[in-house]
């Protein structure tokens, strides 16, 4: 535990930009504005008793089609190190989807959205770079803003068929405060139930931040592990690349 409180130590340590979803699991409401884009070159790793797998790196690209609706897509390619097998890298399970706020945030209301996925069997199962299946990602996710300090969380289904497999449902919250104009922290704390027959639930935490270093280029990272479950260290970098008309 006295590696957390160093984490959590230099985190606090630094003295605009609203995290939303990366660099943490939870998600928010809010779509990109119409026209804008989001892009996203990132890698995300974990470490558990069965060794290390994550992206090296991911693509994701977000863009606002219409007011109040993004569409969404990542590209993955990641890699498995298994503490007893064979380390593979290749194309991982490509996913798309849509954000839409069907409310806005008022003084008194959250915003509310949904951001339903689909997450395409792409990657080879037997590499263990992907599911083999087709899964479904169906969430609802709330925020609320109080001067300095935004608030997001929600909960949602995956739909996850295969022999073995159970559906299982997440839930997050993550709450966050910006420092300075460039620089953004929060941290989150999320469940998830049995993704398989013999799997256990989990809850996890993470601690991250992102810095604006412009407009247009930001950096993203995360990083925690279980307080329920054998994630012994779970992390999150990236680069987000922003643009589109202003207003």
């Amino acid at each position: 535990m006295n590696k957390i409180y160093l984490i959590i130590l230099i985190i606090l340590s630094f003295s605009s930009l609203v995290i939303a979803g990366p660099p943490f699991d939870t998600d928010d409401p809010e779509p990109v504005e119409f026209q804008n884009w989001e892009i996203y070159v990132s890698s995300h790793s974990v470490h558990d008793a069965g060794g290390w797998s994550g992206t090296a790196p991911h693509m994701e690209v977000n863009y606002g089609v219409i007011p109040e609706l993004q569409l969404h897509v990542i590209a993955p390619l990641a890699f498995n190190s298994p503490s007893d097998g064979k380390s593979t890298y290749g194309i991982s399970d490509a996913e798309l989807g849509f954000k839409y706020r069907f409310v806005k945030e008022t003084s008194s209301l959250p915003q509310i959205g949904i951001f339903p996925l689909v997450e395409l069997p792409t990657g080879s199962q037997s590499r263990g770079l992907g599911n083999g299946n087709t899964q479904v990602f169906l969430p609802v996710w709330i925020q609320k803003s109080f001067g300095e300090w935004t608030s997001y969380g929600g909960t949602g289904y995956w739909i996850n068929p295969g022999s073995g497999n159970k559906n299982w449902w997440f839930t997050g919250l993550q709450i966050q405060r910006k420092f300075t104009d460039n620089l953004n922290i929060g941290a989150e704390i999320y469940h998830t139930t049995a993704k398989t027959e013999d799997d256990f639930p989990e809850t996890r935490f993470n601690i991250g931040l992102v810095f604006d270093a412009n407009e247009h280029h930001h950096i993203l990272f995360s990083a925690g592990r279980s307080i329920k479950g054998t994630t012994f260290l779970q992390g999150y970098i990236g680069y987000q690349f922003t643009f589109g008309p202003k207003g």
